[in-house]
């Protein structure tokens, strides 16, 4: 991929896993990373959060911060399918 020309217009996305549950439930990290600055946002999160409560997270940390990036690069993680993207093209009214 190209370098991107402004930051937040392209980000990755990824789930960091497998971490002991801390007091409020949270068992993973919600990771997104700018490609162009490098910054990043670390969102905990629980392992049976819903699509919808993903979608949610996503929309109030990152899209509200810094607007709906250009493009998002993700693993062919599970939660990364197309029911992510239909609740987050449904959230945005697209």
């Amino acid at each position: 991929p190209e370098i991107p020309k402004w930051k937040w217009e392209n980000v990755t996305m990824d789930f960091v896993t497998g971490l002991p549950r801390t007091p409020s439930g949270y068992d993973s990290i919600y990771v997104i990373v700018d490609r162009l600055t490098k910054s990043a946002h670390f969102l905990p999160k629980k392992k049976t959060d819903s699509i919808e409560k993903l979608t949610e997270l996503y929309l109030k940390e990152i899209v509200c911060r810094h607007g709906v990036p250009m493009s998002v690069i993700s693993d062919r993680d599970i939660l990364f399918t197309s029911r992510f993207w239909v609740s987050l093209q449904k959230a945005l009214g697209t």
